[in-house]
């Protein structure tokens, strides 16, 4: 009882993670939203026809620009909520916690990578990109993105839940929310269209609760001595 209530005092007014999660969670979803519109999924060499388009080439940059700095909140976000859970948490859970949000943050660097490498590829002024360049460039930027990245952030999330529901520090139906946000990040974001969105929307929802949390403790009456 007395770890459980300790770790409850240490999560309640978690400030920095709570921001930190709320401006990763926006430039995150922003920057999956202009990757969607500006580099599209599965339309073929076709689609490098369209890419000559001003708006769709600014729409992938605009992304690019975004990417470092949801990465930067992002880690940001992970050491605020473990410097906060501190001598409470799992060797084991911590472990994964740590390593999943890394590799997390990696592949989506590398995916970043990927779509800026379209932008980067050698081809005259105006015109399409070779095929083979743009699918090659193209698909390994949505593999990253969909298929590796997205996985690790359904471990991080599943993890968050486990630490949560482990410690009471986190409520019952938002560890469950956890459990379907991982699930659908597992098994859905590398064949359904924008499901990675729900990864953002996950953190923001956790991120809202720290701060509600932590705004509630902090107007609670010292207790006397």
């Amino acid at each position: 009882m007395h770890r459980k209530g300790s770790a409850q005092q240490a999560l309640e007014a978690p400030r920095a993670a709570g921001l930190a999660g709320v401006v990763f969670a926006l430039l995150l979803a922003a920057a999956i939203v202009l990757v969607r519109l500006g580099l599209p999924q599965g339309a073929g060499a076709a689609t490098a026809q369209g890419f000559t388009n001003s708006a769709r080439r600014g729409a992938l940059q605009t992304a690019l620009a975004l990417v470092p700095f949801a990465g930067i909140f992002f880690l940001w976000f992970m050491g605020a909520i473990r410097a906060h859970v501190g001598a409470a948490e799992d060797r084991f859970l911590a472990t994964v916690f740590l390593g999943s949000g890394l590799v997390f943050t990696a592949t989506m660097f590398g995916a970043a990578a990927a779509a800026g490498a379209v932008l980067s590829v050698a081809h005259p002024a105006g015109t399409a990109p070779a095929p083979a360049s743009w699918d090659f460039g193209r698909h390994f930027a949505y593999t990253m993105m969909v298929g590796y990245a997205m996985r690790m952030a359904a471990v991080f999330v599943s993890v968050v839940s486990a630490i949560g529901h482990r410690l009471g520090v986190l409520p019952r139906r938002l560890t469950a929310l956890g459990c379907l946000t991982a699930l659908t990040l597992l098994f859905c974001s590398g064949n359904v269209p924008w499901s990675e969105l729900v990864f953002p929307a996950w953190s923001l929802v956790l991120s809202g609760y720290i701060l509600v949390a932590g705004a509630r403790s902090r107007s609670r009456p010292a207790p006397r001595a």
